[in-house]
């Protein structure tokens, strides 16, 4: 039996704004012991007994975040196959082209686990035996999701009801009142959005339940990129035709349709990060209940959790408050109002601030931009690019760029010229002039860029060539 972890991988994260961003969503933040979020996820899955394969569904744009956060972990080596989206268009269309892959690699036996990227499951053990208990029923033709048992009256989590395996219904976030009888109950638990299923059943089911979804689907994966190289492979989705499938989860889709529903009810210190307070809950408390992350001074201040970025925080006679701080956003929120900080992310976002998008720091195919400090006409950057990596070849209309090594050596093409340039020595690239920047050593390079110009935007790019497939 073939037996693939499926990791999706996305989501705007926009209740743990500021480190949660659009091109830096949940999976990706770091916690107290160095470990991402989408790490945890994949090592949870090489775990597993008789794993040789990890497939995972993101964004193209995530693409090489999430193969760095891998490269750190897998230590055994294992096969790594990516899904890319082009947009996101919900679990529903990525699990449907999963399946398809899958069938196509694998054939229609093989099963799928199918794991949210941006959850916690603290007991390996009972999250290992659950799986054994869903695959096999799973391998007897059934859907199968992995119910939490509650302990405590839950309103941010959907619930399944459920009388031994099989799922009765699933209900949506219950008001305080209900979920205190759900609990009270002993019949419902929370629905932890991980699936184990047939490849060959769930395109049954979906040929039954969204026919439409399902070949829009088949029809996209033939019209995609593929590609294989040692220990990997690759498939960028057809951009058109991925954006016309429908915007619908797996839950509305299939799993409240289905006459194969299964639950498998587990205790696994199951925990989906869906909040500040969540998040700060990880961190051991203080004599005063402080939760601290980074360099904080409390003075007279309870029951807050502070996570220090950069630079020192400090907290005078409060209490209940989360503080985050970032190098260019400060959140300051109570405690029990941490779900509305995704009206400011939504906010920024409308109102057309990178701030809902990007950090200071940016992560790139090729290493790391940090934004120094920017002006009226400038913009200073301090770029740093991996050993064999390289930049596109491209030009910008509205702006010229003066590199300065500050170390390691840059192989540099400035117009018609090409030439090396070390450690305290410059070029000027002027507007119009095709350049590229590339790292032929073994150490990082670090540089410093000065932009100058009437427009300095990220979008005043044209590429005329490029490894990673952006030009």
């Amino acid at each position: 039996m073939t037996f693939i972890p499926v990791i999706l991988c996305g989501g705007s994260g926009s209740r743990l704004w500021p480190v949660s961003r659009e091109l830096h969503p949940k999976p990706f933040i770091r916690l107290e012991d160095g470990q991402s979020l989408v790490q945890k996820a994949f090592l949870r899955a090489a775990l597993l007994p008789e794993v040789t394969q990890i497939l995972t569904v993101t964004n193209r744009e995530l693409f090489f975040k999430t193969e760095d956060d891998y490269r750190e972990v897998n230590r055994d080596q294992l096969f790594t196959s990516y899904i890319l989206e082009p947009c996101a268009r919900n679990t529903a269309p990525a699990i449907a082209v999963a399946v398809e892959q899958v069938i196509a690699d694998h054939g229609e036996d093989a099963l799928l686990l199918v794991l949210p990227a941006d959850h916690l499951i603290a007991d390996q053990p009972a999250f290992n035996a659950a799986v054994a208990r869903a695959a096999a029923l799973a391998q007897a033709g059934r859907i199968v999701t992995f119910g939490i048992r509650p302990d405590r009256p839950e309103t941010g989590y959907g619930y399944i009801e459920a009388e031994g395996d099989r799922v009765l219904r699933f209900v949506e976030k219950p008001a305080l009142q209900q979920a205190q009888e759900y609990l009270a109950n002993g019949r419902y638990l929370w629905n932890s959005g991980m699936f184990c299923f047939g490849a060959g059943v769930m395109r049954r089911e979906m040929a039954r339940h969204c026919p439409e979804l399902l070949e829009q689907a088949a029809a996209c994966l033939a019209q995609s990129r593929m590609s294989q190289g040692k220990g990997f492979s690759e498939v960028a989705l057809d951009a058109s035709s991925f954006a016309s499938l429908p915007d619908i989860s797996i839950d509305y889709a299939i799993m409240e349709k289905t006459a194969e529903m299964a639950v498998v009810a587990c205790d696994i210190g199951w925990n989906d990060i869906g909040s500040w307070s969540a998040l700060g809950d990880l961190v051991t408390p203080d004599a005063s209940g402080n939760r601290v992350e980074g360099q904080a001074l409390m003075q007279d201040s309870t029951n807050c959790y502070v996570r220090a970025g950069e630079r020192l925080v400090a907290a005078v006679g409060v209490s209940n408050l989360v503080i985050v701080d970032t190098p260019d956003a400060l959140l300051v929120v109570d405690r029990e109002r941490v779900q509305e900080v995704k009206h400011v992310y939504n906010q920024l976002k409308a109102g057309g601030s990178d701030i809902y998008k990007l950090h200071r720091t940016v992560h790139r195919p090729w290493g790391t931009y940090t934004v120094l400090g920017e002006g009226e006409r400038f913009k200073i950057k301090r770029i740093e690019v991996k050993p064999g990596a390289s930049l596109s070849l491209q030009m910008h209309h509205h702006r010229s760029e003066h590199w300065i090594v500050v170390s390691g050596m840059a192989k540099v093409v400035n117009g018609d010229h090409e030439l090396f340039v070390r450690t305290n020595e410059s070029t000027y690239i002027p507007a119009g002039h095709k350049h590229r920047l590339e790292n032929p050593g073994i150490l990082n390079l670090v540089m410093i860029e000065v932009q100058s110009g009437e427009y300095l935007g990220e979008d005043d790019i044209i590429r005329f060539q490029d490894i990673y497939g952006r030009s």
